[in-house]
C-alpha cells in the first residue's frame, strides 16, 4: 500500500489518527449539548437539534477547532469540561506501536494537528505521544485550517519537507483532500477513526482500519540512508 523507500517524512493527524475520536465525539456531541442545554432547560435532544447549526456553520474553519470561540458562543468552560471526561482519552489500537517503528525506521515525523493548542497539552498529558514525534504542530499557530492551502505553505515552510517524499495520515476526507491538492504524494485514511462507531467511507484514498496492516512492510523496508 506504501512506498516506504520513497518516503522520508511522515504527518500525523492526531484526534482519529493517533487518539480514538469517540473522546471527541462524546465530548461535543453530547456533554456540551447536555450542559448548554441544562443551563437553559433544554433536554438534551433539543440542545443536540439547537447546537447543531450553530456547530455546523463553522466547519471546516479554524473557529470549529477553536476552544475560546466556543467558550465565548456557548458560555461554558470548555477546558473545566473536557478534564472531567480526560479518562476516555485513549490511544487507536496499534498507534504506539506504529510510532515505535515510524522513529526506528529513521524518517521524520511529525504532529499536525487542527487541534487547539489547550487540547493537545491536555492529550499530551494523558498519552505522552509526543516521546515518539520530532516535533508537534497545531495549526492555530498557523491562522489557518488544514483545510486551507496556506495551511500546508507555512507548515512546508516551517518544516522544509518535500511534498513528493512526504506521508500524511488522516482521517477527513476534506483534509485529505487539501493535503492532495498542495501535493502531499503519499496520502493515507484512517477508516474507523471512533473504536464506537462503523467505519467511514474515504473515497479516493487508500484507506486502513489498523496500523498493524502496515507494520509488516514498514518493518521490511530499508531504514532511510542504508540500501534496500
Amino acid at each position: 500500500m506504501l512506498a516506504w523507500q520513497q518516503i522520508e517524512t511522515v504527518l500525523l493527524d492526531m484526534d482519529g489518527t493517533l487518539i480514538d475520536l469517540h473522546f471527541d465525539n462524546f465530548f461535543w456531541q453530547h456533554l456540551v449539548p447536555e450542559r448548554w442545554g441544562a443551563a437553559r432547560g433544554l433536554d438534551l435532544a433539543t440542545a443536540q437539534q439547537t447546537l447543531a447549526p450553530v456547530f455546523s456553520g463553522v466547519a471546516g474553519t479554524l473557529s470549529w477547532y477553536c476552544l475560546d470561540h466556543w467558550r465565548r458562543e456557548l458560555g461554558l468552560d470548555i477546558m473545566a469540561l473536557k478534564q472531567e471526561v480526560a479518562d476516555k482519552i485513549a490511544w487507536r489500537e496499534d498507534a504506539q506501536v506504529f510510532l515505535q517503528q515510524l522513529r526506528a525506521s529513521g524518517r521524520r515525523c511529525y504532529l499536525f494537528t487542527n487541534a487547539h493548542p489547550d487540547s493537545l497539552a491536555l492529550k499530551l498529558q494523558r498519552t505522552g505521544l509526543d516521546r515518539y514525534l520530532d516535533g508537534l504542530y497545531s495549526t492555530h499557530s498557523f491562522g489557518l485550517p488544514k483545510e486551507e492551502q496556506g495551511c500546508w505553505q507555512a507548515l512546508q515552510q516551517t518544516l522544509g519537507f518535500d511534498p513528493a517524499r512526504t506521508l500524511f495520515i488522516d482521517d477527513s476526507l476534506r483534509i485529505l483532500q487539501s493535503a492532495r491538492q498542495f501535493g502531499i504524494r503519499h496520502l493515507l485514511g484512517i477508516l474507523a477513526p471512533d473504536s464506537q462507531r462503523p467505519a467511514q467511507a474515504l473515497p479516493g484514498f487508500p484507506a486502513i482500519h489498523h496500523y498493524r496492516e502496515l507494520l509488516a512492510s514498514l518493518s521490511a523496508a530499508a531504514p532511510l540512508g542504508k540500501p534496500g
